[in-house]
C-alpha cells in the first residue's frame, strides 16, 4: 500500500471516528435524599449529549464532591457511579449517591474586633453555630461583615478565615467544624480631600454643594455608592463612573471624582410658513422654538425660552429661570412667564414664583405663588367666549427622585404631588355676568406623577408612568382646564387636543438600551378626559377613553437627547400616525 493510500485511509478513519463518536444519552440518580435529582445532574458536570472520555467517571465525582461540600457534606460517597452501555454509541451515566451526614458549626471565633463592632457583628456570626457548616452561608455573613465596616470608615479591611478545624464528637458522634476568624481594620479613613477631574466649564462648588459631603467625615461606602446618582440628576454630565478612594502619601483620604461634561445649552426648533390661502390675505408662520440654556457659565443656573406657534391664531410664548441655592443655602427659587393667544377668542398671561427646599438630595418641597389675567378678545359677536378675570394662586408641592440618571433611568421613582388654591375675580363682560354668575371664584387644583424605572434585564429597562389632574370649583372656564393629547402625554394625537377638569394618562415603555443614554422603545398610552356639562353656557358633558401605541428611540447628541417617535391612535391606519419629536428637557 503507498503512503499517500495509507494516509488518505488514517484520514477517513478518524473522520469516521469523529462523526460516530461515544456520547451520553441519559443520566440516571440513585440514592439521593437531601438533594433532587436535578440539583445532582447540575452539579455532576456532565450533560446528556456530552462525548466519553477517559476520566469522566473522576471528573464526575470531583465536581458532585466539591458542591456537596460546600453545601456542608463531606462525607458523602459515590462507590458505584459507573457508564453502562446501551449500544456502541450510546450510554447511560449511573451516579450512585450516598450523602453521608452533615457537618455541622459547633463554635465561631472571631479575633479583632472592639466592643462596637462586637454588639453588631458577633451575633450574626453566632448565627451560624449549630448549623450545618455551608459555605456559602459562611460567605455573605462575611461579605456582610466588610459591608459594615466599608459604611463606617474602614475601607480596607480584611476577613481571614485562619483555619477550620473539623472533628467527630465522641458521644454523638456528629461530625463538627470550629471556624477560627481574623479581623483586620485596617485604619480609621476620612475624606480629607476631594479631588474633582473633567469639570472644564462647572464649577467646583456646584459639584460639591451637590454631593453634600463634608470635608473630615468618615468613608462610608453606601455614600461614596451613591455619588453617581447624585450627579447625574444635575444633568450637566456624561453617565458619572464610581469615584476612587485611595491613601495619600500623608495618609490623607482622597475622594478623587471624575467627570465628563455634556452639551447643556439646546436648540429645538422646527418654523414653516404657510402661504395666503386666498388672494387678499396674509400668510403666515408656524412652528416651534425651545431654547434651553441649562449650567449657565458653570454655576447651575438654568434658562428656557419656548415659542410656539399653532395656526395663524394661537400662540404660546414661555419664559423660565432657575436660580440654584439661593444664597448658598438648599433652596431653588424659579420664576417663569407665560402668555398664551388662543385662536381669536382669549389672552392668558400668568407670572409664577417658586422656592423649592431640598430636604435631601431626592426629596424636595416647594411653594408657589402666581398672578393670572385672561383678556377675552373683541372680536364683536354676541357669543360667550371668557370672561375678563385674573386670579392669584397659590400652592405646596413635593417631589421624590430617586433616579439614578434623569435622561435614561434603568431604576428609581420620580413622584410629584402638589396641590393649589386659586382665588378668581371675573370683571367682565357685563352682558354675559347675570345673577346666577358668582364674580368671585375659587378653584382648587391637585395634580399627581409618578413614573418608575425596573431593569427586567440586562440593558432591558420597563418605564411606568402613572399621571392624574383635578380641577375642582363651581364654575370652570376653557382658560382654567387641563389639556391631553401630544408628545408628552398621550401620544398618537395633536398637542393638546382634548380638554377637561379631570385628566388621567398613562405611559408604558419597553426600553432596550443601546448605549447608557440612547434607546429604542415600543410604548402604550392610554388616557381619559372629564368635561363636566355647564348648562348655563350651554356647554355639554364630554368624557373619553384614547389608547396610543408605537415605537420610537431616545438619541443621545451634542445638542441633547433626542427622542422621535412614531404613535397610531386606536382605529388609525398607517398612514394617519404621527410622529412626535423634541428636545428632552430637564427644566
Amino acid at each position: 500500500m503507498s503512503l499517500q493510500v495509507k494516509v488518505l485511509f488514517i484520514f477517513l478513519l478518524a473522520v469516521s471516528s469523529c462523526g460516530y463518536a461515544q456520547t451520553i444519552s441519559s443520566i440516571k440518580v440513585e440514592g439521593e435524599s437531601k438533594f433532587s435529582k436535578d440539583n445532582i445532574v447540575n452539579w455532576c458536570g456532565i450533560k446528556t449529549g456530552d462525548k466519553i472520555f477517559p476520566a469522566l467517571i473522576d471528573s464526575v465525582k470531583s465536581n458532585l464532591a466539591l458542591q456537596l461540600g460546600n453545601r456542608g457534606y463531606l462525607h458523602g460517597s459515590f462507590q458505584n457511579t459507573r457508564l453502562d452501555e446501551i449500544d456502541s454509541l450510546r450510554y447511560q451515566l449511573n451516579i450512585d449517591l450516598n450523602e453521608g451526614e452533615p457537618t455541622y458549626i459547633k463554635r465561631v471565633f472571631v479575633l479583632g474586633l472592639d466592643s462596637a463592632s462586637n454588639l453588631k457583628l458577633l451575633p450574626s456570626f453566632g448565627f451560624m453555630e449549630g448549623r450545618i457548616f455551608n459555605k456559602f452561608t459562611m460567605e455573605e455573613n462575611i461579605s456582610d461583615a466588610l459591608t459594615y465596616f466599608e459604611d463606617n470608615g474602614y475601607p480596607f479591611a480584611k476577613i481571614i478565615v485562619s483555619s477550620i478545624y473539623f472533628y467527630n464528637d465522641s458521644t454523638s458522634g456528629e461530625h463538627l467544624a470550629d471556624i477560627n476568624l481574623k479581623v483586620e481594620k485596617g485604619i480609621l479613613c476620612k475624606i480629607d480631600r476631594i479631588e474633582i477631574e473633567g469639570n472644564t466649564s462647572t464649577k467646583d462648588y456646584v459639584i460639591l454643594r451637590e454631593l453634600r459631603l463634608k470635608i473630615g467625615q468618615e468613608y462610608s461606602q453606601k455614600v461614596i455608592d451613591d455619588l453617581p446618582a447624585k450627579l447625574n440628576r444635575l444633568g450637566f454630565f456624561e453617565p458619572v463612573s464610581m469615584p476612587e478612594f485611595f491613601l495619600n502619601s500623608k495618609s490623607q483620604g482622597v475622594l478623587r471624582i471624575k467627570v465628563k461634561e455634556k452639551q447643556t445649552n439646546n436648540f429645538d426648533g422646527i418654523i414653516g410658513y404657510i402661504p395666503p390661502s386666498a388672494p387678499g390675505t396674509n400668510g403666515y408662520l408656524t412652528g416651534l422654538v425651545n431654547v434651553s440654556l441649562q449650567n449657565l457659565f458653570g454655576t447651575g443656573r438654568a434658562a428656557e425660552i419656548k415659542w410656539q406657534q399653532y395656526d395663524i391664531y394661537s400662540q404660546d410664548l414661555e419664559i423660565k429661570y432657575l436660580e440654584p441655592w439661593l444664597f448658598g443655602y438648599p433652596f431653588n427659587f424659579t420664576a417663569s412667564l407665560f402668555q398664551r393667544k388662543q385662536d381669536s377668542t382669549y389672552v392668558q398671561r400668568r407670572i409664577e414664583g417658586s422656592l423649592e427646599y431640598l430636604a435631601t438630595e431626592s426629596i424636595s418641597a416647594s411653594v408657589f405663588l402666581s398672578t393670572e389675567a385672561v383678556i377675552p378678545t373683541d372680536n364683536g359677536s354676541s357669543f360667550f367666549t371668557v370672561f375678563n378675570s385674573t386670579s392669584i394662586t397659590s400652592g405646596v408641592n413635593i417631589t421624590i427622585d430617586t433616579r439614578d440618571d434623569p435622561y435614561s433611568p434603568t431604576r428609581g421613582i420620580l413622584f410629584e404631588n402638589s396641590y393649589s388654591f386659586s382665588r378668581k375675580k371675573i370683571y367682565g363682560p357685563q352682558q354675559f355676568i347675570t345673577p346666577d354668575v358668582s364674580t368671585n371664584i375659587n378653584l382648587q387644583r391637585l395634580t399627581l406623577d409618578l413614573d418608575m424605572y425596573y431593569e427586567l434585564f440586562n440593558r432591558q429597562v420597563i418605564a411606568l408612568g402613572l399621571h392624574g389632574r383635578e380641577l375642582r370649583g363651581s364654575f370652570f372656564e376653557v382658560s382654567d382646564l387641563f389639556r391631553l393629547g401630544g408628545a408628552n402625554t398621550l401620544r398618537g394625537y395633536t398637542e393638546d387636543q382634548f380638554l377637561g377638569n379631570r385628566v388621567t394618562w398613562t405611559n408604558l415603555e419597553y426600553r432596550l438600551l443601546l448605549t447608557q443614554r440612547t434607546f429604542g422603545f415600543a410604548f402604550l398610552d392610554t388616557g381619559y378626559y372629564l368635561r363636566n356639562a355647564e348648562p348655563q353656557y350651554k356647554i355639554l358633558k364630554s368624557e373619553g377613553f384614547k389608547i396610543g401605541y408605537g415605537v420610537g428611540f431616545n438619541v443621545e447628541t451634542n445638542l441633547g437627547e433626542l427622542r422621535v417617535s412614531f404613535a397610531l391612535a386606536k382605529g388609525d391606519s398607517f398612514s394617519q400616525g404621527k410622529i412626535h419629536f423634541g428636545i428632552v428637557n430637564q427644566f
